[in-house]
């Protein structure tokens, strides 16, 4: 009887708490969502069924980088836990994650980089793996970050040296030993993790540690400078041209490595959101079409605080070469008209390099200037919404002082 009567105190006591807490955020426990009520309905074969038909899952990568954060985005934006529910799964790295799209029974989309199915049919692991695979869209360009000493002032001083790649199969690796291999270049490499490896290159055990992420990546953001270290320069060579995009680190970007005013030309490689070439007819396909549909009419949302800053330079409508997309992304943006946006981008890049157009002498060089039309687009995307973002600013302030 006292514990029955133990019980029925404890149950009070949460009730109360529930109320007090109600009062002080203004929640309502009768507004539960009826996605959360239909979890409690144990035993109900369609409440399994209902929650697992709007449940996609997502593959991003290891924790502390970019792709959890923008798996993280997609599931706060685009979850509402009836019509759409977003799962973001951490990671192993890019090639893990090609696997896990391929063959994982629950993974529906996946974060990886451009250059991994290029890396895994030339390494002999896997053949035509590209029409396996669409992709929804191509998210941001991941910059390559290379940390050494202040003697070391290109990528081919590292000719010889030990350099560090991150752990097997994941994205900096893959990029790594791709522009290695392009450039003729054989390092001693190290496959250690970032964070220990950063504390092995202070001790004087490696010349340098490469990293591969979105600015600002954190690991680097976060390295501890004592003066001795820099951001290497990684130039944009013609061996590189065919799968990466010139880019430039800024001392906004890694004030801890690059000094004030200062910028350091590197490379960067675009991430993809990709899926398993499912067939229309199929209730996969449906799911993340579904996804695709929430994506693309939120968009704008994720380009605007509190979001990750790598948003900015994502334009839905931009082709990623040898890559099919996704039939119902083409279908979305076919019916928005996006295609035509970008076409009209290209033509004003072209007219602010006219030089570069007539440099244009095979399809090689087509290639390489679509890709400098890349990186030119994914700057202009972000100046145009810290633009929009500093008239929604001013609008308040005008509107404060009676204008």
């Amino acid at each position: 009887m006292r514990r029955v009567f133990g019980l029925a105190l404890v149950a009070i006591a949460i009730a109360c708490g529930f109320a007090a807490r109600a009062q002080e955020t203004e929640y309502d426990p009768t507004k539960v969502s009826d996605s959360l009520r239909a979890i409690f309905q144990f035993g109900s074969a369609q409440t399994k069924q209902a929650l697992n038909a709007n449940t996609v899952t997502i593959i991003t990568g290891t924790i502390g980088g970019t792709y959890v954060q923008i798996g993280a985005d997609l599931a706060s934006v685009l979850d509402d836990g009836n019509k759409l529910r977003v799962l973001p799964i951490v990671g192993r790295g890019s090639v893990q994650s090609v696997a896990d799209i391929l063959f994982l029974q629950g993974v529906d989309l996946g974060i990886v980089r451009a250059d991994t199915l290029d890396y895994l049919e030339r390494k002999g692991f896997a053949k035509d793996i590209k029409r396996q695979f669409t992709y929804v869209t191509k998210l941001y360009n991941e910059e390559v970050t290379v940390i050494a000493p202040k003697s070391i002032h290109s990528l081919r001083d590292l000719d010889g040296k030990r350099v560090s790649v991150d752990l097997p199969d994941g994205g900096t690796f893959v990029t790594a030993l791709t522009v290695f291999e392009r450039l003729g270049l054989k390092a001693d490499f190290a496959y250690i993790e970032q964070r220990i490896a950063m504390e092995k290159l202070k001790k004087g055990e490696l010349d340098a540690v490469i990293v591969c992420g979105g600015k600002p990546y954190k690991s680097v953001s976060n390295f501890k400078n004592d003066g001795r270290f820099h951001l290497v320069t990684v130039d944009y060579d013609k061996p590189l041209q065919g799968d990466y995009l010139p880019a430039r680190l800024t001392s906004k970007d890694y004030p801890n490595l690059i000094a004030d005013g200062e910028t350091v030309d590197t490379i960067a490689v675009p991430a993809v959101l990709a899926a398993y070439n499912w067939s229309q007819r199929t209730e996969r396909y449906r799911k993340i079409a579904n996804f695709v549909n929430a994506f693309f009419t939120k968009f704008p949302t994720f380009q605007h605080p509190p979001f990750h800053p790598k948003w900015k330079e994502v334009s839905l409508s931009a082709p990623l070469q040898g890559w099919q997309r996704l039939p119902a992304a083409q279908e979305w943006l076919d019916s928005h008209g996006l295609e035509q946006v970008m076409r009209n981008r290209f033509e004003a890049f072209l007219q602010h390099n006219p030089a570069a157009a007539k440099g244009i002498q095979s399809e090689a060089d087509k290639d390489a200037l679509f890709k400098q039309f890349e990186a030119w687009q994914a700057n202009q995307t972000a100046k145009e919404n810290a633009q929009a973002q500093a008239q929604v600013a001013v609008k308040p302030a005008r509107r404060q002082r009676g204008q």
